[in-house]
Formats: C-alpha cells, structure tokens, sequence
C-alpha cells in the first residue's frame, strides 16, 4: 500500500486581471504626438505673428490671423502623416472638416485675442504674446477633441 501525502491548499480565488491599458497609452501616445505637431505649429504661429507685427508692422489683428492661417496649413501635413496615420486614409471630407474645424478654432483664438489685445487693453509685447498665447491653448483643446472625434476617424480596416 503506497500513501501520497501531499498538502492540499484550497484553491486562491482568481484574481481579476487588470484592465487592459492600451486605450489609455493610445491616447496618451496620440496627445503626445498631438502636442509635437501643435508646438511646431505654435512656434510657426508664433515666428509669423512676430514677423508681421514687429517686423513689417502690420496691425496686431491681421498679424494674428495670418499667423493662424499660416500654422493651420502648416499643421495639417503634420496631423495626418505623423499624429493620425493610422487613421482612415485621406478624403475630401477629411480635409474640409480639418479646414472647417481648423477655421473654428482660428475664431475662438481671433475671438479671444481680440478680448485679450482690445477689451482688456494688453498691448505691450509680452501682453500681446501671452494674450496670443493663452487663446492658442483654449483653441487646442477644442481642435483635438475634434480632430479625434470627426477629422481623423479610426479606420475599422486597420489595426493599431
């Protein structure tokens, strides 16, 4: 007669797996990217405004939308070939509602430098700058909410 004598634990209940996280890091990743194309944008933004303003002497409002429409033409090229290239490919609808949106956000940063520039009277270089500045960020996260949403829309024929 052979014994085994083996202990015998009752079985640990199953600890739940963690949630996954990759929508998460997904979306990290994309306003990572987001912020390198927007910065770049920024700085053309920013170099323009700057150029028009102070250098050629333009009035502060058209500096101000020439600038914007400068970095929104310029960031375009860098939404769809470096933060959303594994979105669906590029459409004729994709590029309008990037102009549209792009268009909108122009007006609230136009809108709320006008604000800033005129109704609080922030006319120095460095008010003008960070009146400038703070109307980009409110735009920006109005223009990613967007992008994200209706512009760059995720293809179902592509894995990520």
């Amino acid at each position: 007669m052979t014994v085994h004598l083996t202990e015998t634990h009752p079985a640990a209940p199953p600890t739940p797996a963690p949630a996954p996280a990759r929508p998460v890091t997904r979306v990290v990743l994309e306003l990572v990217k987001f912020g390198i194309v927007g910065g770049s944008g920024v700085l053309v933004n920013f170099l323009v405004f700057n150029l028009l303003l102070r250098g050629l002497g333009c009035q502060a409002m058209t500096a101000n939308v020439l600038a914007s429409c400068t970095a929104m033409a310029t960031n375009y090229l860098g939404f769809r070939y470096f933060t959303y290239r594994d979105r669906a490919a590029p459409t004729r609808r994709q590029i309008m509602l990037f102009f549209v949106f792009s268009g909108l956000g122009v007006l609230m940063e136009i809108g709320l430098f006008w604000v800033g520039y005129h109704g609080l009277g922030l006319h120095s270089v460095l008010q003008a700058n960070a009146a400038k500045a703070l109307s980009i960020v409110l735009a920006s996260a109005f223009r990613f909410l967007v992008y994200r949403t209706w512009v760059f829309q995720q293809d179902a024929h592509r894995t990520v």
